[in-house]
């Protein structure tokens, strides 16, 4: 997976700067950002703060890791019910 350029707390904090005035263009074209690349951010991380952003990335590894743990049980769970469904159980 490719290394992100920014941080979730550089994107919120590039992200105030339109909140504090300054043009779009101008904060992507200061940043090396497309403008698609800022609304992206701004759908994502609009309106939030730095200790929300490392919540919401708390979060989603959780889910993350829930989503992995969740795939493997229902494997398990369906080789065994293969394995009873083969012993006559």
């Amino acid at each position: 997976m490719k290394k992100a350029r920014f941080t979730e707390t550089q994107i919120v904090n590039i992200l105030k700067l339109a909140d504090s005035g300054m043009k779009v263009e101008d904060i992507c074209r200061q940043n090396g950002i497309s403008n698609a690349t800022y609304y992206n951010w701004k759908s994502k991380y609009g309106g939030m703060e730095a200790n929300d952003v490392k919540r919401l990335k708390e979060l989603e590894d959780e889910n993350a890791k829930l989503k992995k743990l969740f795939a493997e049980v229902s494997l398990e769970n369906h080789a065994m019910k293969e394995l009873f469904a083969k012993k006559g159980w």
